[in-house]
């Protein structure tokens, strides 16, 4: 995992290869097409197919968690059982689904995990104070904040620090480059694609107890 050299957060994606995420993202490129797949835990490359660009979440734990995190597939799994994500009959995948997945966060990582169904952008500073990162709902469209926010919410990133002057330092499970992966925004920038919802996630209580 590579860590980002400002945060020391691992900076990772929710596919496989990154090198295909703005192709997979903007040009219908198929995902199944990803020679890396098997480093994602999948049990097959269907399986990846089917789920990849639905781990977003996934991929915000399991930066949270560090560099010693379960892979992305495993944590998935846990996820599933918990009732984190559900499948509807004709296999349509809803979720990322916070209570539950904060309880997996709990039970099985140690890690405190908070739901916040109502949030504001002025609540996350105290929350980074805290030690805590943060998982928002933003729209995707983020990772391009130049054009105008087409929407709020649908996607996951993690906030896991600020700037001197109050910028938002965050990092895109689907950002299509280095400077996209690892961003940071002024809160006025990021306040239009922001949804007003999200999961803090606290140290995990082996992180506590080491000196």
């Amino acid at each position: 995992m590579t860590s980002c050299a400002s945060c020391q957060t691992p900076s990772l994606v929710q596919f496989a290869s990154p090198d295909l995420v703005a192709k997979i993202v903007y040009e219908g490129h198929d995902a199944t097409d990803d020679p890396a797949w098997r480093t994602s835990g999948a049990a097959t490359l269907e399986d990846y197919g089917r789920w990849c660009k639905h781990l977003c979440g996934i991929t915000c734990l399991r930066m949270a968690l560090g560099p010693d995190a379960p892979s992305l597939f495993e944590l998935r799994d846990g996820a599933l059982k918990y009732g984190g994500y559900t499948e509807d009959a004709d296999g349509t995948i809803r979720g990322l689904i916070y209570a539950p997945f904060a309880e997996y966060v709990r039970d099985v990582h140690g890690m405190d995990a908070t739901v916040h169904r109502h949030l504001s952008l002025d609540e996350i500073p105290a929350l980074l104070d805290a030690g805590r990162t943060v998982m928002v709902s933003a729209h995707f469209e983020i990772r391009r904040p130049e054009r105008p926010a087409p929407g709020r919410g649908g996607h996951l990133v993690l906030i896991t620090g600020r700037t001197a002057d109050g910028a938002l330092h965050f990092h895109n499970p689907s950002g299509i480059d280095a400077r996209t992966r690892t961003a940071e925004l002024p809160v006025s920038q990021f306040e239009p694609f922001f949804a007003g919802r999200g999961v803090s996630l606290g140290p995990r209580a082996d992180a506590l107890t080491t000196h």
